[in-house]
């Protein structure tokens, strides 16, 4: 299982967007029956906010049809949820801790403590994840060349 970052969904599903192709063709495959991909609440509600943002893009989605691309994506037979378990604390303070982060980092550190609760991988475009020791992470781009 590929746990899904919320800029691979705002690539996807925004074609003026720098990886827009690889994201949109990586998730529609891996949904479409090539690998589980999980879905965690935070990174929903990231692409919900940031999708409908008029502030951060020129042309934001209304609030329906963010919600309505959730929706789809969550419909997939291969779309999980992934939700904190017993362990999930243990990793996240871990992963804190020997980073030495917090602030910006702290969303991250819950998606990769996600990642290793669920023994899954990242896909995402967020170097950041490098950071986590422990936790495998790869773009869409990485992820499509390896598999063509």
């Amino acid at each position: 299982m590929r746990v899904v970052d919320a800029n691979v969904l705002l690539y996807a599903s925004n074609s003026a967007t720098p990886h827009h192709d690889d994201s949109r063709q990586w998730l529609d495959t891996a949904l479409g029956g090539g690998d589980r991909v999980g879905f965690a609440w935070n990174v929903l509600l990231a692409f919900i906010r940031i999708s409908t943002h008029h502030a951060l893009l020129p042309t934001p989605l209304s609030s329906a049809d963010a919600i309505a691309q959730a929706d789809l994506w969550l419909s997939s037979p291969n779309a999980v949820l992934v939700s904190p378990g017993p362990a999930h604390q243990h990793h996240l303070s871990t992963l804190l801790t020997r980073t030495g982060g917090g602030g910006n980092l702290t969303n991250d550190a819950h998606l990769a403590a996600l990642s290793l609760e669920h023994r899954a991988s990242i896909a995402s475009y967020d170097n950041d994840f490098s950071r986590f020791p422990g936790v495998t992470w790869h773009t869409p781009s990485e992820l499509l060349a390896r598999s063509g």
